[in-house]
């Protein structure tokens, strides 16, 4: 299990490298660079639209690799979106600006954007299947968390290249070429993904679906048709994370240097401390849902995140380190609090003949919901320098359509799948937990 944890962990850290490291470069570079005819707030507008993309492109991502994934195995997707990914952000380090080839520099850039997030909307579903489907039941919640720890793994890594280059570097230096080091150096780690990745061995779960012949013909339609309300469900459910990491990790940068007049590098490392912690709490919290179940995290956390937009906002807005970091420390708690134990939860809720495709279709529909247009927003909302309480507004409104979300979700934890597939029902079983709580 450490072997198919680290393998798993490494992959989403690679892979979540290569999209974050676009999300940085939007708030600190891009805008100037692609979009130099915009204001200042129009070009990273549009920065961040490009931003944007990707994660419209990762629900597709996730039909297309779910697809993949639940008639050919959870393998081949752990090895094409990895590789799909990398080869989309080097490429990203190698387009010209605007100044040098005009509008075909954006599009290029919205081309590979939307490649980066096709490749990442089928990382997870089959990172988080590799672990879930080999984990033991009672240590399910612990063994899939460690797909997301990749995630503040790879925003550390790349943010840490950026910091690194931001204090080693001018900012002449910065904006002529050295934003481009880091999607250049994501195809080295991409290779090292492929290496770690090429003996991983297929699930017990599919190989018995391969055996059996029981395997869906038409995944996607069959989640779409049968089960359509789960997905909506776990999309709003999970928009909230999304909208609170990315207004942490990406408006906030934004805001920060270009509104609050601060260095980038120190909020960087205010962002860096919050990611870290965020990191390193994330097994505790799965343990915590393996012994108290999924869904009471989930409502803790985003009940977290609710009462927390306010508070947020005003420490943001008072442009001093310490105390943003609080803020920032805070809110991301209350968020892998819910993302911690929702690599465990979402392939719970289907049976294993689409839970390639339920699972990661609803886990990316959510940063469509959240991701997308948070930073879009809070931009947009942001108005002058100080406390952005439009902002707080919409962070909290979405994190009350994700508490009421989660509160029409079902529980799925080890005592109620034992109850319903019979005691001694191995890991995993055939039935889903959606299936026997929701009619189809």
């Amino acid at each position: 299990m450490l072997r198919l944890a680290s393998a798993s962990l490494a992959g989403t850290a690679i892979e979540f490298y290569d999209f974050f490291v676009y999300g940085t470069a939007a708030a600190l570079v891009l805008g100037p660079l692609f979009f130099p005819s915009f204001s200042p707030l129009a070009g990273t507008l549009a920065a961040f639209g490009t931003f944007g993309v990707g994660f419209l492109a990762r629900p597709l991502g996730s039909a297309v690799f779910g697809h993949i994934g639940d008639r050919h195995g959870r393998r081949p997707v752990l090895l094409a979106s990895l590789l799909l990914t990398g080869l989309a952000t080097v490429a990203v380090g190698c387009v010209p600006t605007y100044d040098s080839i005009g509008v075909a520099a954006p599009v290029l850039l919205l081309v590979l954007r939307f490649l980066q997030g096709l490749g990442l909307g089928g990382e997870w579903g089959g990172a988080v299947l590799l672990t879930a489907e080999h984990a033991p039941e009672r240590r399910r919640g612990l063994w899939s968390s460690f797909p997301q720890i990749g995630p503040p793994v790879g925003f550390l890594l790349a943010n840490g290249i950026v910091l690194a280059l931001s204090a080693t570097l001018t900012d002449a230096q910065f904006a002529s070429w050295g934003w481009r080091i880091p999607f250049w150096a994501a195809g080295v780690l991409a290779l090292a993904g492929l290496w770690l990745r090429h003996s991983v061995e297929e699930t017990p779960q599919f190989r018995a679906l391969a055996t059996s012949g029981r395997r869906a013909d038409a995944p996607l339609a069959e989640v779409v048709r049968g089960h359509w309300r789960l997905l909506l469900l776990t999309g709003g459910a999970l928009a909230v994370g999304y909208a609170v990491f990315y207004a942490v990790t990406t408006w906030s940068l934004a805001y920060a240097t270009e509104r609050l007049g601060m260095g980038r590098t120190t909020v960087l490392a205010c962002v860096m401390g919050a990611v870290a912690l965020m990191g390193v709490m994330t097994p505790p919290l799965a343990v915590l849902g393996d012994r108290y179940g999924r869904r009471p995290l989930c409502l803790a956390g985003s009940a977290a995140c609710v009462l927390w937009m306010f508070p947020l906002v005003a420490l943001l807005g008072t442009a001093d380190p310490l105390l943003m970091t609080v803020g920032f420390v805070v809110a991301l708690l209350g968020m892998v609090t819910m993302f911690a134990v929702v690599g465990a939860y979402l392939p719970e809720l289907y049976a294993p003949r689409i839970r390639c495709t339920g699972a990661a279709v609803g886990y990316n529909l959510g940063g469509v919901l959240g991701g997308a247009l948070t930073p879009i927003v809070a931009t947009a909302l942001a108005d002058g320098s100080g406390p952005q309480w439009g902002v707080a507004v919409y962070l909290s409104a979405i994190a009350l359509v994700s508490l009421v979300c989660f509160a029409l979700l079902p529980e799925t934890g080890p005592a109620v799948v034992r109850s319903r597939s019979g005691a001694g029902a191995p890991a995993g079983a055939e039935t889903g937990a959606a299936e026997a709580a929701a009619p189809a």
